[in-house]
């Protein structure tokens, strides 16, 4: 049944992407009030993590996730799920588990940051990049129309601003960010992940006949990123507390961008949509697991 995969749409309409951008941009939001501008200064006086970091996100990942692709040779569609993943941001539960897994969660908090920001310019550069470079997904993106400005924009409005906002809020008025910070981000990620569970409900019976064909890709693209972001941070030679961090900062993706990107401009592509929405789930369970491994012991810094 696979075979189909590269055909097949999701059922997702405007009123629920609209929703998804304003889910997601509240749980950015809420993020940024753990930002002060004093994080950004001490990074950098010390760039170097951050500089790996960013590396290992838009550089190492895409380039790991293409020669993957070559490697395996997925469906179309999937194997553009796996390339649009690997161009967003990282994702929104990394600086959690960041400091569940005992690493350096300003570090994690900051690259999300940066890095949301940078998406802007790197999300549609790398999908574009590395879509073009595969002949199979070369072909969806000629058919796709996709602006570049309009991704920008998708991406400004649904991430950047609220995370802009969020750092205005806790440097003009900290008493006030201090007092909602706990309660938006517990309630920003419990709408989301309501949501998701909607949205999947509402094509559950296409997520079963398809999630055979993309969870064994997806748990192996992960173990990859993750590989990946450890790697570089040795290469790197930063402490065991940053590498932490830049390991799970390169594992946890904004697949929730991911699945906006998806439903805007490629109208909900059954590979692509099962990628992402597959991604969003596993990679927490993967990263909690991490977590718990990495807290056994105390990282030096």
């Amino acid at each position: 049944m696979s075979g189909d995969i590269d055909t097949v749409l999701l059922n997702f309409s405007p009123g629920s992407l609209t929703l998804l951008n304003a889910i997601l941009a509240i749980v950015m939001f809420s993020i940024a009030l753990d930002l002060r501008p004093a994080d950004f200064h001490a990074l950098l006086r010390a760039p170097k993590p951050l500089v790996a970091g960013l590396l290992s996100q838009f550089v190492v990942l895409p380039v790991v996730t293409f020669l993957f692709i070559l490697a395996v040779g997925p469906r179309p569609s999937i194997a553009l799920g796996l390339i649009l993943v690997a161009a967003c941001p990282g994702g929104n539960i990394s600086n959690f588990i960041t400091h569940r897994a005992g690493g350096n969660t300003a570090l994690s908090v900051s690259i999300t940051a940066i890095a949301t920001v940078a998406a802007i310019v790197m999300t549609p550069f790398n999908i574009g990049l590395w879509g073009s470079l595969y002949a199979p997904t070369r072909k969806i993106l000629q058919e796709t129309a996709i602006d570049p400005v309009t991704v920008a924009v998708t991406v400004f409005l649904m991430l950047v601003l609220p995370l802009c906002l969020g750092i205005l809020l806790n440097a003009r008025n900290p008493d006030i960010a201090a007092r909602i910070r706990r309660p938006m981000q517990m309630l920003s990620m419990v709408i989301f992940i309501a949501f998701i569970v909607i949205a999947l409900a509402a094509n559950w019976g296409f997520f079963l006949a398809y999630i055979g064909a993309v969870a064994a890709l997806v748990i192996a693209h992960n173990a990859l990123a993750l590989g990946g972001g450890f790697a570089t941070a040795t290469l790197a030679r930063v402490s065991p507390y940053d590498r932490r961090a830049i390991t799970i900062e390169t594992g946890i993706q904004n697949s929730g961008l991911g699945l906006i990107l998806i439903f805007a401009f490629f109208h909900g592509l059954g590979g692509m949509a099962v990628v992402a929405a597959f991604w969003g789930i596993w990679h927490a369970v993967s990263g909690l697991g991490l977590a718990w491994l990495m807290a056994r012991t105390e990282a030096a810094r």
